[in-house]
């Protein structure tokens, strides 16, 4: 039997460290990295390419919604699933919607999360208990024919330089943070600012909450 490898996203370490122990209790499973924020755990997955990713919704760097959504495009392969405190609806369906194939509640037991990933492995959805698939389904096909949402118009750039900004970056430090010039994180900046119609940084914090970026 091979070894089901794992990469496991968390900016808290003595979280990460409980996961670990957890998982590593299990003999087909193999933790092979860490990491403590959305813009690693994108570059660890892409060079490892494990077979799950476990990531916290709220990251620093970039969310864990977003960090879902760059790693199935870089790497598809990998199964990801949403480690939340948030049983609200809309986080699970924004989850499936980024590509996760898993939503997990932090409070569930361990029991829980080794099944959500024999689950996600023979390619089938989780959602943690008391979480209904059905009322999932329902809402996304609810959704279908709505207007689409601005947050996706942003290029991966932008959701990166919002995430930032939200999380009290200045430009300086956004350029330095993504290996760009401070003009270039500027450029960024407005871009983003035009695409979502935002005026002012209490306009972005506001939409950044309701977008659940940042806990409110």
């Amino acid at each position: 039997m091979s070894l089901i490898t794992i990469v496991l996203a968390d900016d808290h370490q003595i979280v990460r460290q409980g996961f670990k122990a957890l998982l590593e209790n299990q003999p087909e499973f193999s933790v092979i990295a860490e990491a403590s924020d959305g813009l690693s755990a994108v570059q660890i997955v892409t060079k490892l390419k494990p077979r799950v990713l476990l990531v916290d919704v709220m990251m620093p760097g970039l969310n864990g919604l977003e960090v879902t959504r760059q790693v199935r495009k870089l790497s598809p392969d990998t199964k990801v699933i949403i480690l939340s405190m948030h049983m609200n609806e809309p986080y699970v369906i924004d989850g499936l919607q980024n590509g996760a194939h898993g939503y997990v509640l932090k409070e569930s037991s361990i029991g829980d999360l080794v099944k959500a990933i024999h689950e996600v492995i023979a390619g089938r959805h989780y959602l943690s208990p008391p979480l209904s698939e059905h009322a999932v389904e329902a809402y996304l096909e609810k959704t279908k024919g709505s207007s689409m949402d601005l947050y996706y118009t942003l290029t991966t750039r932008e959701r990166e330089v919002l995430q930032l900004i939200v999380q009290g970056k200045s430009n300086a430090e956004i350029a330095t943070k993504l290996f760009i010039s401070q003009r270039t994180a500027e450029m960024h900046r407005g871009n983003m600012m035009k695409k979502l119609d935002l005026h002012s940084q209490i306009d972005l914090v506001k939409y950044a909450l309701s977008k659940g970026l940042i806990p409110s």
